[in-house]
């Protein structure tokens, strides 16, 4: 038996402590318009889940209460494309509901596919993964065999596609074998985990932010989403103080959200999660799965320094992260040992993410289709900042997730203006 990736180990201790949830689905929406063959989709959807074996495969526990992968063989395989009429005005409802599907991962594969019928030429398909199953970088390979093999089903023929050179499982395992075990000295994880200790000693716990409600004792995790943008001008000077400073320009976005995290009450000591996509070989770009780790960007803040120095700190700090990145987040916390709360997220409460993923485009004959990623009403941190290039112009897109348990709307609009002010103001003033 194959045991856990150490991503999947933390989404498993989090399924087992806080129950079956939504939290942490991957909801993906398929708009499709013209004549569209749902027999041949549903077809196609099978042939995507038996290629890529993550979304085949279920968690069971031994004696000892260790989980395992087991990978549900093909002969096995219960997957049926659920199929719904719903009127236009009746879509959104179906998605949310559809999108708030508790997985039970010890007993289900973690996919669901739903198709939404709103006329005879217009459907929605909705896939809704379990992140233990799927990330970001997941919806390349994943546009690209289902557009493969609804063509081939549309002709009546089976899919034929190159192999895959490994699955899941073979990176788990080689995942432990390059890292090692953390008690050798010699060993990569060992070094990483080393450095990680240190650079997160004694840092803050939790970041106080100006909120609207009393934080519950144990979080619902109910989420809000909203949208909002850093016009092209100022991308441009973001990327312009990304240049002259030897910078990127998510590094300069971490670093006016450190500030501004600062000003609305965070301390001088102000920790940010980030996630990291965690493909380091090439091999592993053609699969879906949950490759992602997480690093925390520590931020000092002391000393009333210029933001280019904050800048420079932020720089200094994600590259020796880069370096870092392997050492698994839940080991970390374990090693760490910080004071515990089912409250509030260990080591950082407001995570950055930079969607830098290229545009998924999925052909399907006889069909406009168009993918994205879809929102759900949750949210796994107090804030979540993401930015991606605005695909209508030359700017940024920007999504805040925020929990509703903390931060009324309106709050949370007031974080995002603020955080498009100080972006502008401390680029006019490295200018």
């Amino acid at each position: 038996m194959i045991q856990l990736s150490f991503a999947q180990r933390r989404l498993w201790f989090l399924h087992r402590f806080e129950g079956p949830s939504a939290t942490y689905n991957l909801p993906v929406a398929l708009r499709l318009d013209g004549a569209l063959d749902e027999a041949a989709l549903e077809a196609a959807l099978r042939d995507v889940v038996v290629r890529h074996e993550s979304l085949r495969t279920v968690f069971v526990e031994d004696e000892a209460g260790v989980a395992h992968q087991h990978v549900v063989p093909e002969a096995e395989l219960d997957f049926v494309l659920h199929t719904r009429e719903v009127s236009p005005d009746d879509v959104e409802d179906a998605v949310a509901e559809a999108t708030g599907y508790a997985f039970d991962l010890s007993a289900e594969i973690p996919v669901q596919a739903l198709l939404l019928r709103s006329a005879p030429r217009q459907h929605l398909l909705v896939l809704v993964m379990h992140h233990i199953a799927f990330d970001g970088e997941s919806m390349g390979p994943l546009a690209r065999d289902l557009s493969r093999a609804y063509t081939a089903r549309c002709e009546g023929l089976s899919p034929v596609c190159d192999e895959l050179l490994v699955q899941y499982t073979d990176y788990t395992l080689w995942q432990r074998d390059l890292l090692g075990d953390e008690s050798d000295p010699d060993s990569e994880l060992f070094a990483q985990l080393a450095y990680w200790r240190q650079e997160l000693d004694g840092a803050s716990q939790q970041l106080v932010l100006p909120a609207d409600r009393p934080r519950p004792p144990v979080p619902g995790h109910d989420g809000g989403v909203l949208q909002f943008t850093v016009d092209a001008a100022d991308r441009a000077g973001v990327q312009a103080l990304a240049r002259r400073t030897g910078a990127s320009e998510p590094m300069v976005l971490q670093a006016a959200l450190a500030v501004l995290l600062g000003q609305l009450g965070g301390g001088e000591d102000v920790s940010i999660g980030s996630p990291i996509a965690g493909r380091n070989d090439e091999a592993l770009a053609d699969l879906v799965g949950f490759f992602v780790n997480t690093w925390v960007l520590r931020v000092d803040l002391s000393g009333n320094p210029t933001f280019d120095e904050v800048l420079e700190r932020v720089r200094g700090k994600a590259l020796a992260a880069y370096d870092n990145q392997d050492a698994p987040f839940e080991r970390l916390v374990e090693i760490l040992n910080p004071e515990r709360s089912q409250a509030y997220h260990p080591l950082f409460q407001v995570m950055f993410a930079w969607q830098d993923t290229a545009r998924v485009d999925v052909e399907l004959p006889g069909l406009t289709a168009s993918m994205e990623m879809l929102t759900s009403n949750t949210a796994k941190f107090d804030l979540e900042f993401s930015f991606g290039a605005d695909p209508s112009g030359g700017g940024l897109l920007g999504t805040l997730e925020y929990a509703t348990e903390l931060f009324d709307r309106g709050t949370a609009v007031g974080f995002a203006e603020r955080f498009v002010r100080v972006l502008r103001a401390v680029v006019a003033d490295s200018g």
